[in-house]
C-alpha cells in the first residue's frame, strides 16, 4: 500500500485559502480516481476536489467549515501504487496546531495581543467579516490566530465576534505600540448598522442572504466607494446582425449542435473597440494607470438562484466569431450548473453585460474592480427610423438597440468614455451581412 497525500489545490493567483463545505468521503470510504472527495468555497466561487488516484481514505485532517490554505493536506488515501505522491514539493502537511479540528475551539482561550510587524496576511474572506462587524485592523492585530503561523481563520474572527457580542461593551485594551502604530479602520458603515438588532413590523418576510449575495453585495459596495462612475449612452442600429443571425442560427446549430447568441457579436465589436481605445483596457493602481496588453472579457451571467458570476473569455481577441459563440456557450452552460473553475472568473480586464436577455432596454452597470469600465447591450426593438439615403432621407423599420458604457472617471473622461461605446455601436451597425460564420 502506499499513502497519498491530497492537498487543497491552487485555484487562482488571489486565492489564499478556501473554506470545506462538505466531505463526499470519510475515512474508511473508497474513492476512485477523479472522483470528488471535497466540496470548497472561496470569495469567487464554489468547486470540487477531486482525487487523483484511487484508493480508501484513511485520514482526514479538517472538519466542514474549516478554512484551508491552499498546499495544505487535507486527507490520507491509501493506494495500490508503488510509488508514494508524498514525495511531491511545495506541499504543507497541517501542523498539530491546525490538524486537529478542536484547536480550532477558542471559547476557552482567552486571545492574546499580538505585536504587529506590520506585514500581517488577512484573508479576504476574514477582511469582509472584519467589515460587516466594524472591526478594525488593530483590533485584528490583537486576535490570537489558529491558522499557519498564527494566521487569522474564518473560525477565529467568529469566535471572536461571538465572544465580543456577549461580553460587557467596553473598549478593547490595546498595547501602546498597537495604538501608536495602527493602520487607519477598515469600518465601512457604522457599527451600529451591522450588529445591533432590528425589529420589524408589518407583513413581511426576512431572508438571509447566502453566501455567494454577500459577497456580491459587498464587492458591488466597493466598487461604488473606488470608483466614480459615469455613464454614456449610444443607439445602435443593428438591423444587419438580426438579419445575418437569422439566417446563419440553423447552420451554426447543425455545424456545432449549439445556438448562435447576440453576445458573442457583442464581444467581437468590443475587442476590436478596445485595441483602439487601449486605455478602457487597464486598471488603477493609485496614481499608476496599468494598461493591460492581453484582452480578457468578462461576461455577466444569471444563475438560477438569482444571484450573479462573471466567467472570462482570455484572450477574446484572438477568437473568431465561431470559436467566440462556443465558448459564450460553454461558459453560460457551466456557470449555471456550477461547474465553473476557479481560473474561469479571474483575470477579467473587461466586462459586458447583456441586460436585453431580461427585456431591459439600457442600463447602468456597475464596475467590476480592479476593471475600468463595463458595457451593458440592451434588448433589441424595432423602431421607425430616419434613414439617410444619395435620393433624401426615408422612413424604414430598423433593429435598434442601446448600448449603456459606465466607466471611472479617474481615468476615462467623457471624451474617451463616450468614443469608446460610440466605436463599439460602429463595429455593430457596420456588420457585414454576407460573412459566413
Amino acid at each position: 500500500m502506499a499513502r497519498f497525500e491530497l492537498v487543497m489545490p491552487k485555484m487562482g493567483e488571489s486565492i489564499t485559502e478556501a473554506t470545506i463545505l462538505k466531505w463526499n468521503k470519510k475515512p474508511g470510504d473508497l474513492v476512485k480516481a477523479d472522483e470528488a472527495v471535497i466540496e470548497i468555497a472561496t470569495d469567487k466561487v464554489d468547486s470540487e476536489v477531486p482525487s487523483p488516484v484511487s484508493g480508501v481514505i484513511t485520514e482526514t485532517f479538517f472538519k466542514e467549515g474549516d478554512v484551508v490554505p491552499v498546499g495544505t493536506v487535507v486527507a490520507v488515501i491509501e493506494t495500490e501504487a508503488s510509488a508514494s505522491a508524498s514525495d511531491e514539493p511545495d506541499v504543507k502537511k497541517p501542523a498539530v496546531t491546525t490538524a486537529s479540528p478542536t484547536v480550532h475551539n477558542t471559547e476557552t482561550v482567552k486571545p492574546a495581543p499580538v505585536e504587529s510587524s506590520g506585514d500581517r496576511f488577512y484573508s479576504p474572506l476574514v477582511l469582509n467579516i472584519a467589515r460587516q462587524e466594524g472591526i478594525s485592523i488593530a483590533e485584528l492585530e490583537t486576535m490570537q490566530g489558529t491558522g499557519a503561523g498564527g494566521r487569522v481563520t474564518k473560525k477565529d474572527i467568529l469566535n471572536y465576534v461571538q465572544n465580543r457580542k456577549s461580553a460587557p461593551a467596553t473598549p478593547p485594551t490595546q498595547p501602546a505600540s498597537v495604538q501608536k502604530e495602527a493602520p487607519p479602520a477598515v469600518i465601512t458603515k457604522p457599527k451600529e448598522e451591522v450588529s445591533a438588532a432590528r425589529s420589524y413590523s408589518g407583513n413581511i418576510e426576512i431572508i438571509e442572504m447566502d453566501r455567494m449575495r454577500k459577497i456580491i453585495a459587498q464587492n458591488m459596495v466597493n466598487s461604488k466607494h473606488t470608483s466614480p462612475h459615469v455613464t454614456s449612452f449610444v443607439e445602435a442600429d443593428v438591423t444587419n446582425i438580426v438579419l445575418w443571425r437569422n439566417k446563419m442560427k440553423k447552420k451554426f446549430q447543425e455545424l456545432y449542435g449549439e445556438n448562435l447568441t447576440y453576445t458573442p457579436i457583442f464581444i467581437e465589436a468590443v475587442c476590436r473597440a478596445l485595441r483602439d481605445f487601449p486605455l478602457v483596457n487597464s486598471s488603477v493602481d493609485g496614481d499608476k494607470i496599468i494598461v493591460k496588453k492581453d484582452i480578457h472579457i468578462g461576461m455577466a451571467t444569471a444563475l438560477p438562484s438569482g444571484n450573479l458570476i462573471v466567467p472570462v473569455i482570455k484572450n477574446a481577441d484572438m477568437l473568431n466569431l465561431s470559436g467566440l459563440a462556443r465558448k459564450v456557450n460553454d461558459l453560460a452552460q457551466r456557470a449555471r450548473e456550477g461547474k465553473l473553475k476557479p481560473d474561469e472568473i479571474e483575470g477579467g480586464t473587461y466586462t459586458v453585460s447583456n441586460v436585453g436577455t431580461f427585456g431591459n432596454v439600457m442600463g447602468t452597470p456597475i464596475i467590476l474592480q480592479p476593471q475600468v469600465a463595463i458595457l451593458a447591450t440592451g434588448a433589441i426593438k424595432k423602431k421607425p427610423v430616419v434613414i439617410e439615403t444619395e435620393a433624401g432621407d426615408t422612413i424604414g423599420i430598423r433593429h435598434m438597440m442601446f448600448l449603456s458604457h459606465s466607466y471611472d472617471h479617474r481615468i476615462i473622461d467623457g471624451a474617451l468614455g463616450g468614443s469608446f461605446v460610440r466605436r463599439v455601436a460602429d463595429y455593430l451597425e457596420q456588420f457585414d451581412i454576407n460573412r459566413d460564420i
